[in-house]
């Protein structure tokens, strides 16, 4: 019997892991330099906790189990839960604004497809206790300064964002009840991923009422691939919408917004669209995705004001952040020749070059290892040729040529050769 891979999971040959670990090197360099520490949580979390968090959204992803004292666990599906969790047990002790960075293995049960797997790497960035549009801002900077490092420009990604409560107002606005509001968000995020007939059937399905989706309908507009008109523009559509409630402070925090990435000098790598809302429903500020061409959401994010409190914690500790995965990433990279053409080379291959010198072959790789420099030889015993086209396929920049009373290291690059001590080489 052969086996295989379970779905959606995947296998990391060598070839494979130098990239995970250059995608996950950078997410991790661009953190410390932005400021961020770095956190862990545990990969198993109370299923009630998940729940508490995501409700009925995540309920259908997630790989659960019950422990042997009867407990309901799950494979955590995201991290965010494990990171309230974490700040409210230690509400009074940290320091504010908490600045943290993870990038956990998660899992989550769906159907795998280009750009979605069961099993993923995800970068995570937040700030804790901040309200300030410029702790969004800054997250959003995170993100592009890491595209930056990766060679992606302004023409190949764009960060679109957007306001939950001004969308919410206008929902309000054309007529959607409290109990309607979680379905018209969700429909309103599907709008960019159906045709223009469908989202018309979910919108008008989602509200009730004819009325109520055409007043979203003239809102939200013409779906557009390049920067929608202005929030003050938007919101002039629609009859009486600049006098309801809660509209002028989403357009003031907007304004905030946009001006605090300019002066971060990543104002070009962003553009204003209504459409985006973000599907779960804890989000309630600024809410923004990283899309890149056709591809699903390289990340997404936003503010989360109520979510420690939900989990327990004290109220009006606020939050805001971004998660990037690294499935649509990997994609995105490789379909725009930006994956580096990794060379890990050895420093030494080191051959016994006559019979009786393996002792000493072994004897120069061991002190090589501890001087620092990466170093292996060959299990058989070979001749000189044979083991020289071992040392160039094994990538090595040179070979340490060892015989019973001396050394020598010939450069695989340039094929010279010369009698060296070990202790140079150290």
């Amino acid at each position: 019997m052969r086996f295989q891979a379970v779905k959606g999971m995947r296998d990391f040959y060598p070839d494979d892991m130098r990239v995970r670990n250059w995608i996950v090197d950078t997410w991790r360099r661009v953190s410390l330099r932005n400021g961020f520490e770095e956190y862990d949580a545990p990969i198993l979390e109370h299923l009630d906790l998940l729940a508490a968090k995501s409700g009925q959204e995540i309920a259908g992803q997630l790989f659960e189990l019950t422990d042997r004292g009867g407990r309901r666990l799950a494979i955590r599906p995201e991290i965010t839960p494990s990171l309230a969790r974490m700040i409210n047990a230690r509400i009074n002790t940290l320091p504010r604004p908490v600045k943290w960075f993870s990038v956990p293995r998660l899992c989550r049960a769906e159907n795998p497809q280009r750009g979605r797997l069961r099993e993923f790497f995800q970068w995570n960035v937040d700030v804790i206790g901040e309200p300030s549009p410029l702790a969004d801002a800054e997250c959003v900077f995170a993100a592009v300064d890491f595209l930056r490092e990766t060679g992606l420009t302004a023409d190949d990604v764009k960060v679109r964002y957007a306001s939950r409560p001004l969308m919410t107002a206008a929902l309000r606005h054309a007529g959607a009840a409290d109990d309607e509001m979680d379905k018209a968000l969700a429909a309103i995020d599907k709008r960019s991923k159906v045709p223009p007939e469908a989202f018309e059937e979910m919108l008008a399905a989602a509200l009730g009422a004819p009325a109520a989706a055409g007043g979203v309908q003239r809102f939200l507009g013409e779906p557009t691939a390049g920067a929608a008109p202005a929030p003050t523009e938007l919101v002039a559509r629609v009859d009486g919408l600049a006098a309801a409630p809660g509209v002028a402070e989403a357009l003031a925090e907007l304004a905030q917004f946009a001006s605090h990435l300019d002066r971060l000098d990543v104002g070009d790598w962003c553009v204003f669209d209504p459409q985006i809302v973000r599907g779960l429903a804890y989000y309630t500020g600024i809410v923004y995705e990283v899309i890149a061409g056709g591809e699903r959401a390289v990340a997404g994010g936003g503010r989360y004001d109520n979510l420690l409190e939900a989990l327990g914690g004290p109220a009006g500790v606020g939050g805001t952040g971004f998660g990037m995965g690294d499935v649509v990433l990997a994609l995105v990279l490789q379909d725009r020749g930006k994956v580096p053409a990794f060379a890990e080379r050895l420093d030494y291959f080191v051959i016994d070059a006559e019979d009786g010198a393996l002792d000493e072959a072994l004897r120069v790789t061991a002190e090589l290892r501890r001087g620092g420099r990466s170093a292996d030889f060959s299990y058989r015993r070979a001749a000189l040729g044979k083991q020289l086209k071992e040392a160039n396929r094994r990538g090595a920049r040179a070979a340490v040529l060892v015989w019973q009373d001396r050394l020598a290291v010939k450069d695989l690059v340039t094929g010279e050769q010369a009698d060296r001590k070990l202790a140079e080489l150290v």
